[in-house]
Protein backbone atom coordinates (compact mmCIF):
# COMPACT_ATOMS: atom_id res chain seq x y z
CA UNK A 1 0.00 0.00 0.00
CA UNK A 2 1.38 3.52 -1.02
CA UNK A 3 0.40 6.60 1.02
CA UNK A 4 0.64 10.05 -1.01
CA UNK A 5 1.44 12.78 1.22
CA UNK A 6 2.11 16.21 -0.52
CA UNK A 7 5.79 17.57 -0.46
CA UNK A 8 6.79 21.31 -0.63
CA UNK A 9 8.93 20.93 -3.17
CA UNK A 10 11.66 23.50 -2.95
CA UNK A 11 12.00 26.44 -5.67
CA UNK A 12 15.05 26.32 -7.52
CA UNK A 13 18.69 24.70 -6.04
CA UNK A 14 20.32 24.81 -3.11
CA UNK A 15 23.86 24.60 -1.95
CA UNK A 16 25.23 23.43 1.14
CA UNK A 17 27.77 25.58 2.70
CA UNK A 18 29.90 24.94 6.10
CA UNK A 19 29.93 26.72 8.70
CA UNK A 20 33.31 26.97 10.78
CA UNK A 21 33.14 25.73 14.57
CA UNK A 22 32.46 29.45 16.06
CA UNK A 23 29.22 29.91 13.77
CA UNK A 24 28.02 26.38 14.51
CA UNK A 25 27.98 26.82 17.81
CA UNK A 26 26.25 29.95 17.80
CA UNK A 27 23.40 28.40 16.01
CA UNK A 28 23.22 25.75 18.69
CA UNK A 29 22.60 28.12 21.24
CA UNK A 30 19.85 30.00 19.22
CA UNK A 31 18.11 26.10 19.77
CA UNK A 32 15.60 25.10 22.11
CA UNK A 33 16.11 21.88 21.33
CA UNK A 34 18.42 19.28 19.71
CA UNK A 35 18.97 14.95 19.71
CA UNK A 36 21.84 13.28 21.85
CA UNK A 37 22.93 10.23 20.38
CA UNK A 38 25.11 7.39 21.72
CA UNK A 39 25.40 3.85 22.81
CA UNK A 40 22.36 1.01 24.21
CA UNK A 41 23.51 -1.86 24.44
CA UNK A 42 25.86 -1.45 21.81
CA UNK A 43 23.31 -0.05 19.27
CA UNK A 44 23.00 3.46 18.90
CA UNK A 45 20.42 5.68 20.20
CA UNK A 46 18.82 9.10 19.76
CA UNK A 47 16.48 10.82 22.19
CA UNK A 48 15.29 13.78 21.29
CA UNK A 49 16.31 16.60 24.85
CA UNK A 50 16.52 20.34 25.41
CA UNK A 51 19.93 22.14 25.95
CA UNK A 52 21.41 24.90 27.06
CA UNK A 53 25.11 26.11 25.60
CA UNK A 54 27.40 27.28 28.64
CA UNK A 55 30.84 27.95 28.07
CA UNK A 56 31.09 26.55 24.82
CA UNK A 57 29.07 22.59 26.32
CA UNK A 58 25.84 22.01 25.95
CA UNK A 59 23.87 20.64 28.93
CA UNK A 60 20.73 18.99 28.81
CA UNK A 61 18.90 17.58 31.97
CA UNK A 62 17.90 14.09 32.77
CA UNK A 63 16.24 11.73 35.04
CA UNK A 64 17.39 8.61 37.03
CA UNK A 65 16.28 5.63 34.93
CA UNK A 66 17.45 7.51 31.96
CA UNK A 67 19.67 5.20 29.45
CA UNK A 68 22.01 8.91 28.97
CA UNK A 69 22.41 9.27 32.67
CA UNK A 70 23.29 5.66 33.19
CA UNK A 71 25.75 5.43 30.79
CA UNK A 72 27.26 8.84 31.79
CA UNK A 73 27.43 7.79 35.19
CA UNK A 74 29.48 4.67 34.07
CA UNK A 75 31.87 6.44 32.08
CA UNK A 76 35.93 6.65 33.08
CA UNK A 77 37.56 9.66 33.82
CA UNK A 78 37.44 11.11 29.43
CA UNK A 79 33.81 10.39 29.91
CA UNK A 80 31.05 8.55 27.76
CA UNK A 81 31.03 9.49 23.52
CA UNK A 82 27.53 10.98 22.44
CA UNK A 83 26.84 13.43 19.50
CA UNK A 84 24.56 16.09 19.85
CA UNK A 85 22.63 17.53 16.79
CA UNK A 86 20.23 20.51 16.21
CA UNK A 87 18.97 22.21 13.04
CA UNK A 88 16.41 24.21 11.76
CA UNK A 89 15.15 23.74 8.52
CA UNK A 90 12.13 24.73 7.30
CA UNK A 91 9.78 22.17 5.64
CA UNK A 92 9.04 24.12 3.01
CA UNK A 93 12.09 25.72 1.25
CA UNK A 94 14.27 23.68 2.95
CA UNK A 95 16.62 26.51 3.67
CA UNK A 96 18.45 26.47 7.26
CA UNK A 97 21.15 24.92 9.20
CA UNK A 98 21.94 21.94 10.86
CA UNK A 99 25.26 21.48 13.44
CA UNK A 100 26.28 18.34 14.95
CA UNK A 101 28.86 18.20 17.73
CA UNK A 102 30.64 14.84 19.08
CA UNK A 103 32.53 14.76 21.96
CA UNK A 104 32.05 13.25 25.65
CA UNK A 105 29.57 13.78 27.92
CA UNK A 106 30.05 13.08 32.07
CA UNK A 107 27.30 13.04 34.63
CA UNK A 108 27.39 16.72 36.38
CA UNK A 109 27.76 15.97 40.19
CA UNK A 110 29.11 19.62 41.29
CA UNK A 111 25.74 20.30 44.09
CA UNK A 112 26.18 24.26 42.98
CA UNK A 113 27.03 23.17 38.80
CA UNK A 114 23.42 20.86 39.08
CA UNK A 115 21.46 23.44 40.78
CA UNK A 116 22.97 26.45 38.42
CA UNK A 117 21.55 23.73 34.87
CA UNK A 118 18.56 23.31 36.57
CA UNK A 119 17.96 27.34 36.81
CA UNK A 120 18.56 27.35 33.76
CA UNK A 121 17.19 24.68 31.94
CA UNK A 122 13.68 24.00 32.67
CA UNK A 123 12.71 20.51 31.51
CA UNK A 124 9.83 19.88 28.54
CA UNK A 125 8.09 17.17 30.04
CA UNK A 126 6.07 16.29 33.18
CA UNK A 127 8.79 14.65 35.12
CA UNK A 128 11.28 15.34 38.11
CA UNK A 129 14.82 16.07 36.13
CA UNK A 130 17.42 15.86 38.83
CA UNK A 131 20.36 14.96 37.06
CA UNK A 132 22.02 16.99 34.40
CA UNK A 133 24.96 15.61 31.96
CA UNK A 134 27.21 18.11 29.76
CA UNK A 135 28.45 17.07 27.01
CA UNK A 136 32.37 18.58 26.19
CA UNK A 137 32.40 19.42 22.43
CA UNK A 138 35.55 17.58 20.71
CA UNK A 139 34.49 17.90 16.99
CA UNK A 140 32.31 20.69 15.69
CA UNK A 141 30.69 20.68 12.23
CA UNK A 142 27.51 22.08 10.54
CA UNK A 143 26.11 22.94 7.30
CA UNK A 144 23.75 25.78 5.97
CA UNK A 145 21.58 25.88 3.52
CA UNK A 146 20.73 28.33 1.00
CA UNK A 147 19.21 29.06 -2.44
CA UNK A 148 22.08 29.01 -4.97
CA UNK A 149 22.58 32.26 -6.77
CA UNK A 150 22.36 32.19 -10.55
CA UNK A 151 26.27 33.26 -10.07
CA UNK A 152 27.23 29.68 -8.74
CA UNK A 153 24.78 27.91 -12.18
CA UNK A 154 28.71 28.17 -13.73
Amino acid sequence: MTIDTPQAVPAGPRRSIELDSDEALRLLGSASFGRVVFTRHALPTIRPVNHVLVGGDIVIRTHEGAALTARAGQADERGVVVAYEADSIDPDTHLGWSVVVTGYAHLVTDPEELARYQDLLSPWVKRTMDYAVRIRPDLITGVRLTAADEADDS
